[in-house]
C-alpha cells in the first residue's frame, strides 16, 4: 500500500502542475503500473485496456468501468486495492463516446482532466506519466530481478536446445512457451535466420529455415513490467567475422552501460553511442538502429537520438541494444544510484568481460553448438 499511495501522490502532483482535476489512467502500462501489477488487458492488439484508473488532485482513486468489466476488476483484478467503483452501462461505450470523460468529470467536480491517451476534450498527460513512473520502488526493483533472472535462464534454455532446420516461426513459438511457463508473456519475439541478421534490424519470424547463424530478439512482460534480451546461437564454431564484430559491439554496449549515470540527458548518450562506434571501427551504425533507452511498463519509455532532452533517472531500468551489422548486443540492467546491475543474464552463457565502474560484467557472445 506504501508503494502505491508513492505512486497517487506522483500523480498528484502531475495534475496540480497541469491544474487538472484529476488524471484518467487506461493504458494497459499505466493501469499496471499505479495498481502494482495489475491488468485490465482484455484484447492484446489494443494499448487502451478495458476500465480506467482516475486519480482525483485530491489522491481519491476510483475504477470506472462498464458493466462487462467492473465484476471482474473488483472481484479480482483490483481485489485488496482500495479503489471507489464507478460503473456505467456497457453501450455507452458506443452510443456515447464521451461517457468516460464525463463521469470524470462529475467524480473530481473539475472540467479539467487529464488522460494519459488522445481523449476527446481531456488534457494529454502521457508524457508526464511516463516521467513520473520512470524512478522505480523497491518492490518494482525486487520484481524486476526476479522477472530478468527467471527471462534469462528461459532463453538460455530455449536458445540450448535449437538445432539447424528449424524455422524462425518455430523459434519464435517456442520463445513464447517459454516465456509462459515462468509466468510472464512475451511482447516481442523476432528472430532471424543466417543473412537476415544483417539485412533487417527488426526481423519479423518467417518460414526460413536457419542453417548456420540464428538470432533471438525476446522482450517480455509479467506483473506490468518488460525485460529485453538478444541472443545469437551458430551451428558449429562461430564464424571469425562474427566473432570480431560481437566484441566491437560488446565495447558500445560497455561505454553506454558506463555512461548511464542518473542525471544525463538522452542525447549525451546518443553522442557516447556514436563515439563508440567510431572508436571500434564502425563509424555511422548508431544510424541503422535505435541504441535503445529506459525499460519498463514498455519495451522502451524513450530512446536515446540526438534531440532527446529526457533524463537518467535514480532508480531505473535501460535495456540497450547496440548492433553491428550481423551481430547484436542486448540486455537489461538496472540502475540504482551510481550502480549498475545485468538482470537478464543467461547461466552459463559465454560471454565478453566488461569493465564497468569498477565492475566485471559479461555481455552475452554467440553460442556455438
Amino acid at each position: 500500500m506504501d508503494e502505491l499511495q508513492d505512486k497517487v501522490e506522483r500523480v498528484v502532483r502531475v495534475c496540480h502542475a497541469h491544474r487538472l482535476g484529476g488524471i484518467l489512467l487506461s493504458t494497459q502500462a499505466n493501469f499496471a503500473w499505479i495498481t502494482g501489477g495489475r491488468s485490465n488487458r482484455i484484447d492484446g492488439t489494443r494499448e487502451l485496456g478495458s476500465g480506467a484508473i482516475l486519480i482525483s488532485a485530491e489522491g481519491r482513486r476510483f475504477i470506472v468501468a462498464n458493466t462487462i468489466e467492473m465484476p471482474r476488476l473488483l472481484q479480482e483484478a483490483l481485489v485488496d486495492t482500495p479503489c471507489e467503483p464507478i460503473e456505467y452501462p456497457w453501450v455507452d461505450d458506443h452510443r456515447d463516446p464521451g461517457t468516460l470523460l464525463r463521469l470524470a468529470r462529475k467524480i473530481a467536480t473539475s472540467a479539467d482532466i487529464g488522460a494519459d491517451w488522445p481523449l476527446d476534450g481531456a488534457v494529454r498527460v502521457d508524457a508526464e506519466i511516463v516521467r513520473a513512473r520512470a524512478l522505480l520502488t523497491d518492490g518494482e526493483i525486487e520484481c524486476y530481478r526476479a522477472l530478468g533472472r527467471d527471462v534469462g535462464a528461459a532463453a538460455g534454455s530455449l536458445c540450448r536446445t535449437l538445432r539447424p532446420g528449424i524455422s524462425e516461426l518455430e523459434i519464435a513459438r517456442r520463445a513464447a512457451d517459454a516465456t509462459a511457463a515462468v509466468g510472464a508473456r512475451a511482447t516481442v519475439a523476432l528472430v532471424a535466420a543466417d543473412d537476415r541478421i544483417a539485412r533487417f534490424r527488426h526481423p519479423v519470424a518467417g518460414s526460413r529455415l536457419w542453417e548456420r547463424l540464428v538470432m533471438l530478439v525476446l522482450c517480455a512482460e509479467r506483473d506490468g513490467l518488460v525485460v529485453a534480451l538478444t541472443r545469437l546461437v551458430s551451428a558449429g564454431p562461430v564464424p571469425l567475422e562474427v566473432v570480431s564484430k560481437t566484441h566491437a559491439t560488446t565495447r558500445v554496449f560497455e561505454r553506454l552501460l558506463d555512461e548511464t549515470r542518473p542525471g544525463v540527458r538522452g542525447r549525451d548518450l546518443y553522442a557516447v553511442a556514436a563515439a563508440a562506434y567510431a572508436h571500434v571501427g564502425a563509424p555511422g551504425e548508431e544510424r541503422r538502429h535505435h541504441q535503445g533507452g529506459p525499460i519498463g511498463y514498455q519495451a522502451r519509455d524513450w530512446f536515446a537520438h540526438p534531440a532527446c532532452n529526457e533524463q537518467v533517472q535514480a532508480r531505473q531500468a535501460f535495456a540497450w541494444n547496440p548492433s553491428i551489422t550481423g551481430t547484436k548486443i542486448e540486455d537489461t540492467a538496472l540502475v540504482i544510484d551510481d550502480r549498475i546491475e545485468l538482470i537478464t543474464t543467461s547461466p552459463d552463457w559465454p560471454s565478453i568481460e566488461m569493465t564497468v565502474r569498477d565492475q566485471t560484467l559479461g555481455a552475452a557472445a554467440v553460442l556455438a553448438t
